[in-house]
């Protein structure tokens, strides 16, 4: 991840590369490997080609074997890339996606949008067909206290039941500043005690995998707690990245604990030239 995509996720404004799979998860750790399907990714990445041609790259991205696409709030990320995209309606959007053999079912948002405009978004969502609105960062600022970030915490748990009841799964999606230490916690470890496990799943960064965690130990110690994950791969050196499956993190490993940890979706988080190798590891692995 680059310094500017790191200050968009600072402010709360970052989603990442993704990639979704189906819950399909029994055969992982078996002979008979299966792997979990549909194929999708993220729009942060590759957003100025998306924007400038949303059919064309979809259809590109298809032909890499990717079936679901994850996207970015249009209307809140209109100044960081996605305006383009503002003046499509939920249902033009939808059949455009439609159009390319794909389907969106989660997308990112910036907090503040729930603060402001939750009902509007949720039916915008509920029109596109998704199922899960995912907090991209509270946008806390570097100098935030454990007590701001517990606050910010119990505001989304506040906002939890309105989700629930329009059919929504309200989403936490980690970076990497959530896995360092305030007061002697680690701040990762308060969120999943403060945020309500009954309204609220949480998308696990893969990432941080540089600074240490792993996500399989997160899965196996918090069993249900999760509803998807970005996937990436670490070279081991710096924060260089690779495709997936040609790095550090234990693939084997992390897809037979999503069982325990409950996930039903994965969405690669990598830089756009690895989407393609990456396609081809993930969709080779029932082969293995």
């Amino acid at each position: 991840m680059n310094q500017t995509r790191r200050k968009f996720i600072h402010t709360g404004l970052a989603a990442g590369a993704a990639v979704t799979l189906a819950p399909y998860l029994s055969g992982f750790g078996k002979s008979s490997t299966a792997l979990p399907a549909p194929l999708g990714f993220q729009s942060w990445t590759i957003r100025e080609t998306l924007t400038k041609d949303f059919a064309g790259t979809l259809k590109q991205m298809a032909g890499y074997g990717y079936k679901s696409i994850e996207m970015c709030s249009p209307q809140g990320y209109a100044k960081y890339g996605f305006g383009p995209l503002e003046h499509l309606k939920a249902k033009e959007m939808k059949q455009i996606i439609n159009d390319a053999g794909m389907t969106c079912v989660s997308c990112h948002y910036i907090f503040h949008e729930f603060k402001t405009h939750a009902q509007e978004r949720i039916d915008y969502a509920k029109e596109l067909g998704l199922t899960q609105m995912v907090v991209s960062a509270f946008g806390l600022p570097n100098t935030a206290t454990l007590s701001d970030w517990k606050k910010a915490a119990q505001e989304m748990n506040g906002m939890a039941d309105l989700f629930r009841k329009n059919n929504i799964q309200l989403v936490y999606h980690n970076h990497n500043w959530e896995f360092e230490k305030l007061e002697g916690e680690l701040i990762y470890d308060v969120l999943l005690r403060e945020l309500d496990p009954n309204l609220i799943k949480m998308q696990f960064q893969v990432w941080v995998i540089i600074a240490g965690y792993k996500a399989a130990d997160y899965f196996r110690k918090y069993p249900g707690r999760f509803i998807s994950a970005h996937l990436s791969d670490w070279s081991g050196t710096g924060e260089a990245q690779v495709p997936v499956g040609q790095g550090k993190v234990d693939w084997k490993e992390f897809f037979e604990a999503a069982q325990v940890g409950g996930l039903k979706n994965f969405f690669v988080e990598m830089d756009a030239p690895t989407f393609e190798p990456s396609a081809k590891y993930l969709l080779g692995l029932d082969k293995g």
